[in-house]
Parts: C-alpha cells; structure tokens; sequence
C-alpha cells in the first residue's frame, strides 16, 4: 500500500518525485524518503509526511537526473526514520524501495546474519537488499540477473525499484502482487504505483505484469520474466487528465469527490442504457451474453466499500434477474475451499484494481473454472487483466482515502449489470424495464438535490461531534446503505460505528441505547417502511438520539425523529444512491469538527495491495 516514484531522463529528479509522492500520499503517509544518484547514490529520509520530509531537506542541494521516492504505509516495523525507505545494502552500494510483504524475511534474515549481514531497521525491505548485495557478491553477475535470482528466493507480494552506485544510468524495478506503471518519455522514464505521478510529463505508459524486471536506462526499457523471458510489453495511453488530480477549490479531495458523484454517477450510465428504448447495452459482457441465460449462481467477492457495493448488487440481480448471489470478504473467501463450478459467475469489485485478497480469490476461482467479471474503476489496472470481461465504473480517480463516488459509481454499474442480466434472461419486461431506466437516468439530479441539503447536515454534525459510538439501521436494500454509512463515520472521525439490520437491532445491539447513543435510521416510504417506524419507536422508548433518513413530505417520522434529512423519493431500487449520500457528508462534517485529516484518515491507505 506504499507509494513509489521513480526517474530517469535529462530533467532534475527531485521535483518529479517529491510532486509524485505528494499524488500517491493516499497510499501511506507515515514516513517518505528519496534517493538521487549524483555522482553517488544520496538517501534522505523521515517519519511522518512528505511535507516533513520537504521540509527535511529543503536547505540541501537536491541534485541528480536518477532517483526514486517512497511514501510507506508501514507493515514491519514501527513508522520512525530508520523504517523509512529507501534502504541500502550493507556496503552502501545498492539501495531499494519497496511496496508489499516479503513473508519469508525473517528465515532469509537469519541466513545472512549468519554471513555477517548486520541491518538498521525492522523491515523486510532491508533484508530483500541486502538478499541482492549477497548474490551479487557470490556470482559477479550482473545487476538484473541479480535482482532476478533474488526474487527467485522470496515469497510475497512486492514492486520493487533499485539503483547502484556502479550504474548510474540505470534503474531497476520489478513487480509481484503489488502495482506498477511506467511512464514512456523521450529519452526519459517515469515509475510509478499508479498513473498520477506521470500524467503530467507522457500520456504513454506500461503496465508492468506480474513477475516482471524492467531494466531501464535513459533510452532504453527491456523487460523480462522471472523465467528470463525477454516480453513485448504494450503501450496504452491514459485518459486521465492533471485537472482531475487537484481538489478544484474544494477544502479537501474527500469533499470534492462527494460533489462529483452527479456526474460520475451519470459518467458510468452513458452510452450503457437507452430508457425510452428499454435497453441496457454492456459492451464488456458482449460475449458472455448465452453464458449468463445459464448460469446457476454469482459469487461477489470484494473488500470494504466494494463489498457493501456488492450487497446491494446482492438485492437488485436477485430481485430483477432471478439468480442466487453471495457476496463474499474476499480475504475470507480465498482462505476457504469454496465450491466453485463452471456454471458459475464471479463478479470481482474493486475500486484501485489492485486489491491484493480480491486478486487472490479471482486465482482460486480461476483454477475452478468460474467466468469472472470485474467492475473497477482503472483502466489496465490488474484486475482487469485477471478477468474474463467487466465493466469500468468510470468514476475518475479517487483521491480520498474514504471512498464516496467509487461506491455510488459500483452500484451504478451492479444496477445496470442486474438489468442486463434481467434482459438477457427475459425475467424483466420491457415496460418495466423503461421505468426503471427512466428513473435511474433522473438520479444524478437527485443527487443534486441532496448536496443542496449540506450546511443542515452540518448543523445536525456539530450536535453529534463528541458522541462515541453510532448505530446505522436499515432495512432490505437499505442495510448495505447502513453498513457503508458506519464505515465513513468510524473511517475518519474514529468514533465507532457499526450498521444493522433494523430487524436485527432486538437480537443484541439494542443494548447499547441510551440518552448517549445517536442512532441514525434509513427510514424512507419503501416495502419496509413501517417496520421501520417500529424500530424508531423502540429506540425512542430507550431514550436514543434520532436522526433519520426520510422522503421528501414525511410527517410520521419528522413526529418522532430529533432530526431528519429528507431526500427526494425514487424507486426502491435506487435508494442506494440517493441516501448514501447524507451519510457521507454527515461523516465529513463530523471528522472536520473533530479534527481529524479526513482526506488521509490514520492508519489507513486508498489501495491495500498487501495482506
């Protein structure tokens, strides 16, 4: 979950590499460090951000047209300047970034201290370089030959990039489980964990592959396997613009990105649905359209928001295309021995691509001869490239560690993908189809209307800053919608958090209600409505501070609510969309009056690439 950058080409590297890891900080931002090789390889490095690592160095020349820069999200180690990358071998020649796991360290550790190895820090990093320093000096070979056979010896996940006092001219990266991308300039090249860092300087760029070595120089790439297979790698071209990456006079990214959701809502459906026709048209999932009338069974897997995203995919395929759905933690589910067939359909979500248990579980039911789609969000990402077909959601980048439109944009494509299957299948006519369709094409008006209710929300924020703990309830679809909610509050206000069933609340958690617990309730005029008031009152009777979710010219639950939002009514099922909405800006507002660094909540990153 690190972020890394590297350069090589004509220009002065620091800048590019200090703007680049300020772009990925939403990958970590406990410690960051760069290294320049001017004349010889210079390391600087410090805990904290990469503002304190500017300010750090900000009165030492910064010289050299070769480096490479790390902002960590740590995993073996404490955050502390010693932790912090780059690392260098033991005989200062060699030094290293790092993202991911190498989970057989401490057996390769112990061999090297066996030779007289002595490390400085508490990483797998620095036993990885010094790995390479070993083998290098064992057989004499060259550089990429080295990194080659060393990673030939280690079990994990990692992107890698290396430099050498002896090579100036010359980088080394590698990737296994974890992103990288290199950007393909003239005489120059950009790497990167992701596409943002180099947008501004080439719009071509490389996809490294699993178990690949890029040796690159100032005018040269060649990439090779782990079999020493020299690859002809593609060259794509990104469609990401720079505008995008800036917060846009937005006070934060997570507030911007919350904004957005109209158009990125309205992004995912365009060219997908035809509502006056009754048509849904997914391109991706062309092919698969006789495999989908018989199919027995989907199995979502996802992680976090993803997977609250696929609970509601879970209601809307079953309830208009009539097939069986589980939706499953994909870091439990790849640990399992699932029983998986050929007769069914996975569905991977995953915002970044990249997450690390997803990717795994698609392996597992890759083996068992499962179809998979995927529905992510970035293009050549490596989930896209596991799957048999899928649908991007088209939401643009994310710069939030908290994800707000990535979640309406996945509901938006499960939606269309539900109906689609729904079609294909013939369980859904047309005439109803052409409802639905022109109702969903109004949401991102809807969602319009909703923002407009923002400086309430952040009135009835500030009456709750100081709670402890929250209880979201929801009924039917509306329980993901809870789910999710819980999770932005405790995400980045740390208060804890957790969402119900509200039929689930007399089996445990009412127990926690008194005049201090605000609990908060998506109490819309759906199917459940009036179970829901039955739940209001239950928590009333018990003294719990009422704030509600409710449609546009409610009067029942206004008489027993200490506050409500409305929201515009619409169709059952796209509640989702509409009423997660109120509960994104209801956290924001919470985690802002409390303090806290809502674009880059503690202890978390954007893309967990690592178990």
């Amino acid at each position: 979950m690190c972020g890394i950058v590297g350069y090589i080409g004509f220009r002065d590297a620091y800048p590019i590499i200090i703007k680049g890891l300020h772009r990925l900080e939403y990958r970590g931002y406990d410690s960051a460090g760069v290294a320049l090789l001017d004349q010889e390889i210079k390391v600087y490095k410090k805990a904290g951000k990469v503002s304190d690592l500017e300010n750090f160095v900000k009165d030492i020349p910064m010289k050299g047209t070769a480096g490479m820069g790390h902002t960590r999200w740590a995993t073996h180690g404490a955050p502390s300047d010693r932790n912090s990358h780059p690392h260098s071998s033991g005989n200062r020649e060699l030094t290293i970034i790092h993202n991911g796991i190498i989970e057989n360290y401490a057996t390769i550790k112990e061999a090297l201290i066996e030779k007289g190895h002595e490390f400085k820090s508490d990483t797998d990093t620095e036993v990885l370089i010094h790995l390479i320093e070993n083998i290098q000096d064992e057989t004499q070979l060259d550089l990429q030959e080295v990194v080659r056979i060393a990673l030939t010896q280690v079990n994990g996940a990692y992107a890698i990039v290396l430099m050498s006092n002896d090579e100036p001219d010359r980088l080394i990266a590698a990737r296994k489980g974890s992103p990288m991308v290199i950007g393909v300039g003239k005489n120059e090249y950009f790497i990167a964990s992701d596409a943002t860092p180099i947008v501004e300087y080439t719009r071509n760029v490389i996809y490294l592959n699993d178990s690949e070595i890029a040796d690159i120089s100032r005018n040269s790439l060649v990439i090779k396997s782990l079999d020493n297979v020299v690859q002809q790698p593609y060259v794509h071209e990104l469609e990401l613009k720079l505008e995008m990456l800036e917060k846009g006079g937005f006070d934060h990214f997570m507030l911007k990105e919350i904004y957005e959701q109209p158009r990125s809502i309205k992004d995912c459906m365009r060219g997908r649905m035809h509502p006056q026709q009754g048509l849904v048209q997914l391109g991706g999932l062309k092919s698969y359209a006789e495999k989908l009338k018989n199919i027995d069974r989907i199995i979502i897997v996802a992680c976090g928001t993803s997977w609250h995203a696929g609970l509601v995919g879970e209601y809307l395929i079953e309830e208009y295309a009539r097939v069986p759905v589980e939706v499953e933690y994909a870091s439990e589910f790849r640990y399992r021995n699932p029983i998986v067939s050929e007769k069914d359909l996975v569905i991977a979500i995953s915002q970044s691509g990249e997450t690390a248990d997803t990717m795994a579980a698609l392996e597992l039911v890759k083996e068992k001869g499962a179809t998979i789609f995927g529905v992510c969000n970035v293009a050549g990402a490596s989930i896209p490239r596991l799957t048999d077909a899928g649908v991007y959601t088209h939401a643009g980048p994310e710069i939030g560690v908290a994800s707000t439109k990535a979640f309406t944009a996945q509901v938006t494509v499960l939606t269309l993908i539900a109906f689609y299957i729904a079609q294909i299948r013939g369980t859904l006519n047309q005439s109803k189809l052409i409802t639905l369709l022109t109702e969903l094409d109004q949401i991102p008006d809807l969602v319009e209307q909703v923002l407009a209710h923002n400086a309430q929300i952040e009135i009835i924020a500030r009456k709750f800053k100081d709670s402890a703990n929250c209880l979201f309830l929801g009924r039917g679809i509306a329980f993901p919608v809870a789910l999710e909610g819980a999770l932005k509050l405790k995400e980045i206000s740390y208060i804890h958090a957790e969402g119900y069933p509200a039929g689930e609340m007399k089996h445990g958690p009412i127990a926690l209600i008194d005049e201090a617990m605000p609990v908060i309730f998506i109490a819309t005029k759906h199917s459940s409505y009036e179970k829901v008031i039955s739940n209001i009152q239950e928590v009333k009777a018990r003294g719990g501070k009422l704030i509600a979710i409710v449609s546009e010219g409610d009067t029942e639950v206004k008489k027993m609510a200490d506050y409500v939002i409305e929201i515009p009514q619409t169709d059952e099922a796209f509640l989702p969309l509409v009423a997660t909405i109120p509960l994104q800006l209801l956290a924001y507002h919470i985690a802002l009056m409390r303090g806290c660094n809502v674009d880059q909540p503690r202890n978390l990153a954007k893309s967990v690439t690592v178990e």
